[in-house]
């Protein structure tokens, strides 16, 4: 598992109650920056850590798969991001990412209730809500600009308490105007997404029963609240009228697939064992527990808590269970890595890049551990594999890391340069990445196409890649 950063972000969803007027935040400043395999990594920008793993990205991304093709936005390659968040969120950002975060993965008990999840803000893509909301702003913007105006001739003419009334009334009236077109926009995405799963032949019960539990939970902190003062609908308002449009599906008594509720298990599985504290893994999976969950979940604690020998006994169980399992053999292959001993690592690795088709995120950690075994063959195999993964992925910076030390190993000082540059500029740090360049120029074929990529970067116009 990695951590890494990315830009601005923008809530679009999730019951009210706990999260308070974190959307008011957005409304107000649209701009919260966010922080990107399994094994904490420096975050390209300060912030909150994104989650990548292949498991659970390939998972996530069968999941919502189906409800964007029924929305239309199947070849607009929206990706579905983790964040390393424990509470319960999911929102839109900019039309090409969905993000949840974490916790709402741990409280989700079956596959369905995430995939209304993703119908919901599927709803909100589908509906142009950013866009409409940029607007939105604009005009609030405007019409805050006027109130002021207005309240400091107030301030003028009638001194300090006329003025002070003059600047907060039309300010409430803008927050209050602004906040419940957001509860429009909400309405109008839970009633899409219910549409989209009957669609595909999905059940809307699980975003029912997600979201009646939610609103459970919000029930206290809403008692009190101004319902107009809220971003999105109250809670037994919105139940109730998404349950009056959910249980009209043909489709509402319909059954997540026995084998995508395992995956959805062994997920769960994985994030409590790289996220959560041992004793509370052994609490939520006690050794009488002898699922496959279970087992997954103690052999990654195994791994964390550099129990070596009995991390590897256990996941070898696992793999004579599941010998085509990809992300058993990945484990395994990570777990050796991480121990020091990156030559054992090299065949479990070379079967998880196998079994999963080439996985990007399995091929980086495979030439990671091909480097660090110092063979002879080494340095030439991993900057295939780096290559292969950062033509499907090309903004993955560690495997800019990994490709500049497999050219520097080479001797091949020009490439080596060019890939330490796109690793930077992939961080947001465009000062070096352009110093980084410039040196890369100096040791490149002039008008060859690692000259021009290098130079690009030199000039503010970088390439997505520093392949060959």
């Amino acid at each position: 598992m990695e951590l890494t950063g990315l830009p601005n972000r923008s809530e679009c969803a999730a019951p009210a109650g706990r999260r308070g007027f974190r959307a008011l935040a957005f409304a107000a400043a649209a701009a919260v920056t966010l922080a990107g395999p399994w094994a904490p990594a420096q975050a390209q920008n300060r912030g909150m850590p994104v989650i990548r793993d292949t498991e659970i990205e390939n998972l996530l991304r069968d999941y919502a798969a189906p409800v964007l093709r029924a929305a239309g936005l199947g070849k607009q390659n929206v990706r579905v991001v983790v964040l390393n968040d424990r509470t319960f969120n999911a929102f839109v950002m900019d039309g090409r990412h969905i993000f949840i975060n974490a916790g709402a993965l741990f409280d989700a008990k079956t596959p369905n209730e995430i995939i209304g999840v993703f119908a919901h803000e599927t709803g909100h893509l589908a509906g142009g809500h950013l866009q409409r909301l940029r607007e939105q702003l604009a005009r609030a913007q405007t019409a805050s600009i006027i109130g002021l105006l207005i309240g400091a001739g107030a301030a003028v003419a009638g001194g300090a308490n006329a003025g002070a009334a003059g600047i907060l009334a039309p300010q409430a009236a803008i927050q209050r105007s602004l906040l419940a077109y957001v509860r429009t926009q909400e309405d109008q995405a839970d009633h899409a997404g219910v549409k989209f799963l009957t669609e595909t032949h999905q059940s809307a019960r699980g975003m029912l029963e997600l979201f009646k539990r939610l609103s459970n939970e919000a029930l206290f902190n809403s008692r009190n609240v101004d319902p107009y003062l809220q971003t999105h609908p109250m809670p037994a308002e919105r139940v109730a009228a998404l349950e009056t449009i959910a249980r009209q599906s043909p489709y509402f008594d319909a059954k997540d697939p026995p084998a995508l509720q395992a995956r959805h298990d062994m997920m769960r599985a994985k994030l409590a064992g790289f996220l959560d504290r041992p004793d509370t893994v052994a609490r939520r999976y006690p050794l009488s527990d002898h699922s496959l969950p279970a087992r997954y979940a103690r052999a990654i604690v195994a791994y964390r808590s550099a129990d070596i020998r009995n991390a590897i006994a256990q996941i070898d169980s696992l793999i004579q269970t599941q010998p085509g399992n990809p992300y058993f053999h990945e484990l395994k292959g990570q777990a050796l890595l991480e121990a020091g001993r990156a030559a054992e690592a090299i065949a479990p690795l070379h079967q998880a890049v196998r079994l999963s088709n080439n996985a990007p995120l399995i091929q980086v950690l495979l030439a990671q551990a091909l480097l660090n075994s110092n063979g002879k063959q080494a340095p030439e195999e991993a900057v295939g594999l780096l290559n292969s993964a950062l033509a499907r992925e090309p903004t993955i910076p560690e495997a800019y890391d990994q490709l500049a030390m497999a050219y520097g190993r080479k001797g091949d000082l020009g490439r080596a340069d060019l890939a330490a540059a796109q690793a930077a500029l992939n961080r947001g740090d465009l000062k070096t990445a352009r110093q980084i360049a410039a040196r890369a120029k100096g040791r490149l074929p002039v008008g060859s196409p690692p000259w021009v990529q290098a130079n690009d970067i030199t000039n503010d116009k970088p390439q997505n890649n520093a392949r060959n």
